[in-house]
C-alpha cells in the first residue's frame, strides 16, 4: 500500500450529540495476515512491516497504509489533550470492535511503523492511545478470525475534545 497518499484526516467542528465538541478523524487500511493471533491482553497493533511472526501476538493487521507520523498535526493536537476520548474503531467487511481510551500530552505520534493502543499509560512514539478498554486478547473473535484469513482492515480512529 502507498504511504505517501494524501492524509485522511477529517474533521467534524460539532458533535451529533448536540454537545460543544470537535472530532478529528484518521482512517488507516490494513489487511490481515495468517499469523494474526490476537492473545495480548494489554495492547493492540497495527503495523506498516509486510510480514508477521508467531510472536506478534498484538498485531491484528500488516501493511498499513499510514503510521502515526502520517497523521495531521491537527488530530495530534486533539489528542494531547488532556480531556481527548480517543475511539478506533477496527472494522472488517462482516465484523467490526471499538475500543475506547483516551489521549495524553506526552503522545508524540512519531511512530513511523506501526500505532499501538494500550490498556496502561504507558507511552511511547508509536502510541495512539492509552487507557483502552480493550486489548488485542479482548476483540471480537470473528473479526480475529477473519484477520488471520487476511482480510482487508479498516482502522477508524477518532479524538473527540469538548470545546
Amino acid at each position: 500500500m502507498d504511504r505517501t497518499e494524501e492524509s485522511e484526516t477529517t474533521e467534524r467542528p460539532a458533535a451529533t450529540d448536540g454537545s460543544d465538541a470537535t472530532t478529528y478523524t484518521e482512517t488507516i487500511r490494513a489487511h490481515g495476515h495468517e499469523h494474526v493471533q490476537a492473545t495480548h491482553e494489554s495492547t493492540f497493533e497495527v503495523t506498516s512491516d509486510d510480514w508477521l511472526t508467531p510472536a506478534g501476538d498484538c498485531i491484528l493487521a500488516v501493511e498499513a497504509d499510514r503510521v502515526p507520523a502520517d497523521f495531521d498535526p491537527g488530530f495530534v493536537a486533539a489528542a494531547q489533550n488532556t480531556d481527548a476520548r480517543i475511539t478506533a474503531e477496527i472494522e472488517t467487511a462482516e465484523h467490526s470492535h471499538t475500543v475506547t481510551g483516551r489521549g495524553d500530552p506526552d503522545l508524540t505520534f512519531d511512530g513511523d511503523r506501526s500505532g499501538v493502543g494500550r490498556t496502561s499509560d504507558h507511552i511511547d512514539d508509536r502510541t495512539i492511545m492509552v487507557d483502552a478498554d480493550a486489548a488485542a486478547a479482548d476483540i471480537d473473535r470473528d473479526l480475529v478470525a477473519a484477520l488471520a484469513d487476511g482480510a482487508e482492515m479498516t482502522l477508524t480512529l477518532r479524538v473527540t475534545v469538548d470545546d
